[in-house]
């Protein structure tokens, strides 16, 4: 009777939630990093996190430390659009070694996660060990493209693990209507490079895979659509 009653305990704890990241994941804990409404004059999303048809085509170049794929989502919006903590945290980075210039903050939420806020318009006056409650400001959306901020401005988010070597998906993080927020515009960075040996391989925005930075590529594919 005891050993039955064990068993039961057992099989018990075995069924309960698991914590950690793939648990969180599951709930969405995380919010967009704007307070406006996405519109033309506002922001939207321009390029997805995973093997968009402009990742693809520079998955040896641009992308190849993210294994050939696009490791952050895009929110096109005008230099200096208040950009906005994700999640209650507290700040780890500011102008770290991570890429996505001029400027990025790095936010460790407690949960597994870390947000890196990318292509800010300048040094966010944030500092290293500060507490940040969801909806603080962060930054201004700036351009990596010239210093002008007239050629392609917007924010790159990732959500990456604590030891910031691997990236997850924003889409299955963040709670958002996804499908409007790119206002129906058809934009490489929109759009996702298919193979024809596995045409329903990474289709959608919340189906594309983790990154390991300095990993292997993993989008090398001949016949492809659209054609590369």
């Amino acid at each position: 009777m005891r050993r039955a009653l064990w068993i039961l305990l057992l099989v018990g704890f075995s069924l309960l939630p698991q914590r950690g990241p793939a648990a969180v994941r599951a709930e969405r804990p995380f919010a967009l990093p704007f307070a406006e409404p996405p519109g033309v004059s506002t922001w939207f999303v321009s390029q997805w996190y995973g093997n968009t048809v402009s990742a693809f085509r520079n998955r040896a170049s641009l992308y190849a430390a993210g294994q050939g794929l696009h490791f952050g989502v895009d929110f096109a919006a005008r230099c200096g659009t208040i950009v906005r903590a994700i999640g209650d945290g507290t700040v780890v980075a500011v102008d770290g070694p991570y890429g996505a210039a001029p400027h990025n903050v790095v936010i460790d939420h407690g949960n597994g996660y870390r947000s890196l806020y990318g292509h800010l318009l300048e040094r966010s006056p944030l500092q290293v060990g500060q507490k940040v409650r969801r909806g603080e400001p962060v930054g201004e959306v700036g351009d990596p493209a010239g210093p002008r901020c007239d050629r392609a401005p917007h924010l790159h988010l990732e959500i990456r693990d604590t030891t910031m070597r691997r990236a997850y998906n924003p889409v299955t993080l963040i709670d958002a209507d996804w499908p409007r927020l790119t206002l129906g515009l058809r934009l490489p960075g929109q759009q996702f490079m298919l193979s024809y040996d596995d045409p329903e391989r990474w289709r959608l925005p919340s189906s594309q895979p983790e990154v390991l930075f300095g990993g292997p590529r993993l989008n090398d594919w001949r016949g492809t659509w659209p054609p590369s």
